[in-house]
C-alpha cells in the first residue's frame, strides 16, 4: 500500500536524522493519511487524502 495522496500525487518526504555527535541516518516524514467521502459526477469516493487536503476539500465544499 502506497502512502499517496490519491488526489494532490504527494508522497513521504526523505532527509537525515541528525545527532549532538553529527551522526546520520536516514528518515521519512510520512503524510497524515485520512479516508474520506469525496462527491463526484457520479457519486461519492472513498479516498485517501491528507489531512491538509481534507481542509481544502472543505473550503470548496466538496466532502460529502
Amino acid at each position: 500500500m502506497a502512502r499517496r495522496d490519491d488526489l494532490t500525487g504527494l508522497g513521504p518526504l526523505a532527509g537525515n536524522n541528525r545527532s549532538h555527535a553529527l551522526n546520520i541516518t536516514k528518515r521519512r516524514w510520512n503524510l497524515n493519511l485520512q479516508k474520506v467521502k469525496v462527491k463526484t459526477d457520479r457519486g461519492t469516493l472513498t479516498v485517501k487524502v491528507s489531512a491538509r487536503t481534507i481542509r481544502t476539500l472543505r473550503k470548496l465544499d466538496l466532502l460529502a
